[in-house]
């Protein structure tokens, strides 16, 4: 945590989405195994010249009533050469500000020319790292959060400055030009007619966030085509059933291959699901930082 803030991750996960588009790295599906009340998640990838890395991650929905994160798990980061194991660090933390950075990514090449209003809906982890990272990505005119609990609404827009508490996610919702859901809902939290024309919207929770009517009429775009044609939790579950050629990966666009956003009326999906090429190239920037700074434990293996 004390090391993220110092790594420039935003350029860092461009290159590796833009080779993993490009098909200079390797990322599969991930897999996962359990049930209730919760599973555990593997993610690899191989980023040549970057990273050799796994991330383990368990998924419990109900940890909130035993006052532990519902995210918990580890990222190994490996030797491309000999394979040897270089360190092990915390997955919360990095999932939370790697996620956050890919969204800035795609706010900068997808959203509209300057946006002034912005609506964040949830009070969880990710809710807070993204709005730390929107924060101080431009001067927003408004930034408004939306969460089930008021309460905890009015805490965490009381940790940002200018940030304003909405009574509803209607209210934050309705004439945004920005919009992030990052809740763990299993139905949508936004109504199609909420979404003003030309708004960007980034979903990061792993439920249905989203109605399909929103999907129907916007442009949809994805870390990996496999957010479509992979069934959860690798997959998207707003996107299934959805041909792999209506979607369009971001590191596309990063990279010039395809067009992001063509106008200023068009709206905008960016349906974030992650992907091991973003853990291994954001471990590996922490990593290199650790041994700069002589940060972390070192321990025999």
């Amino acid at each position: 945590e004390r090391l993220l803030p110092a790594c420039s991750l935003g350029p860092v996960l461009a290159a590796a989405l833009v080779a993993y588009s490009g098909q200079g790295a390797q990322a599969p599906a991930r897999v996962a195994a359990g049930g209730p009340p919760g599973i555990l998640a593997a993610m690899v990838a191989h980023v040549p010249g970057t990273a050799l890395a796994t991330k383990l991650i368990s998924i419990f929905p109900g940890n909130s009533s035993r006052s532990r994160p519902s995210h918990q798990g580890l990222v190994a980061l490996f030797d491309e050469e000999d394979g040897h194991l270089l360190c092990v660090m915390d997955a919360r933390a990095l999932t939370a500000e790697r996620t956050a950075a890919v969204s800035l990514l795609s706010i900068s090449q997808l959203g509209r020319e300057h946006p002034k209003t912005l609506a964040i809906l949830g009070s969880g982890v990710q809710a807070t790292s993204h709005l730390r990272a929107v924060s101080g990505l431009r001067r927003w005119e408004e930034i408004r959060v939306g969460a089930r609990d008021l309460g905890r609404a009015r805490t965490l827009a009381a940790e940002h400055p200018g940030s304003l508490a909405a009574t509803s996610f209607r209210e934050a919702v309705e004439g945004a030009e920005v919009v992030i859901t990052c809740t763990d809902s299993a139905t949508p939290v936004v109504e199609d007619s909420w979404i003003a024309e030309g708004c960007h919207v980034v979903s990061v929770g792993s439920g249905a966030e989203l109605p399909p009517a929103l999907l129907g009429r916007a442009s949809i775009f994805v870390e990996w085509r496999g957010a479509a044609s992979s069934p959860p939790p690798a997959g998207a579950t707003e996107l299934q059933g959805l041909a792999e050629a209506s979607v369009t990966e971001l590191g596309e666009v990063l990279a010039g291959t395809r067009p992001g956003r063509t106008s200023q009326a068009q709206t905008t999906v960016f349906k974030s699901t992650g992907l091991a090429v973003e853990d291994a190239a954001a471990a590996r920037t922490v990593y290199e930082l650790a041994l700069r700074l002589g940060a972390g434990t070192r321990i025999e293996w």
